[in-house]
């Protein structure tokens, strides 16, 4: 399911809460932050699978449930969360719909539309919401997962490409609200690989995948994970309100055909 390095954390007392933990990006976040002492909390829809990979990272991971569109949801999971442990410190929204069927616009379903933009825009508010009073206690940071697509599109794509823009919007928004207390920046991943490794290994990607990215490969969700680990630290105390691009330099690079 998910591998882990042998890289042993010492806690360091520091709680956070990722969603859409169960896999790709936000799991790779949560076992980034593990190694370095945090006792992280895994939320996702997915509680089965949830649950198990929770259980393979250890006793620093705990799991709840969570659709992060639902207010009376989030209101209970922040509960848990304090009442299990008594503090947070990091929020991470990574949870999202992320729409592989590309629906034209013609054929954009209102409710369809609507489910994107409770899970990817409204989700990180009502937490951001509900986090804040205990995020300011301990001078915590909030990073959420926007997308290269919040500024450029492939077409049909509007639901996505509009939550993710909104997502940069309420970003700068929060920091503003919740500083200097707490701190709150984007990152917005291009082409991460963030399949499973027996997926990678039974079908790599091709060298023309990885020779098109000016970094000379295509992301891996460790790349996604060491920012957003840094930007938890107090290492980027200085940063708040600021949106950091990880796509191995593609949306710099010019596409034009000779």
């Amino acid at each position: 399911m998910i591998e882990l390095s042998e890289q042993q954390s010492i806690a360091n007392g520091r709680v956070a809460l990722v969603t859409g933990a169960a896999r790709g990006i936000g799991l790779g976040i949560a076992a980034w932050l593990i190694s370095e002492g945090w006792q992280v909390v895994l939320t996702d829809l997915d509680r089965v699978r949830g649950s198990q990979v929770a259980k393979v990272l250890g006793d620093s991971a705990w799991f709840i449930g969570m659709d992060v569109a639902d207010e009376a949801q989030v209101t209970l999971g922040v509960a848990e969360v304090l009442g299990q442990f008594g503090r947070l410190d990091a929020l991470v929204c990574n949870a999202a719909v992320a729409d592989p069927r590309n629906i034209t616009l013609e054929s954009l379903d209102l409710a369809h539309w609507n489910r994107v933009l409770a899970v990817n825009l409204s989700g990180p508010m009502l937490l951001a919401k509900h986090c804040a009073p205990y995020l300011r206690a301990h001078g915590g940071a909030i990073v959420n997962l926007a997308s290269t697509r919040a500024r450029q599109s492939e077409p049909d794509t509007e639901a996505y490409a509009a939550s993710k823009g909104g997502l940069l919007a309420l970003t700068h928004a929060l920091a503003m609200s919740l500083g200097p207390e707490v701190r709150v920046n984007a990152v917005s991943p291009g082409w991460i690989d963030a399949r499973d490794p027996a997926a990678r290994r039974a079908e790599p990607l091709s060298d023309a995948d990885h020779a098109q990215h000016p970094a000379g490969r295509v992301g891996t969700v460790e790349d996604v994970a060491a920012m957003v680990a840094w930007l938890l630290s107090k290492n980027s105390g200085f940063v708040t309100g600021q949106e950091f691009v990880v796509d191995g330099g593609m949306s710099k690079k010019m596409i034009y055909r000779d």
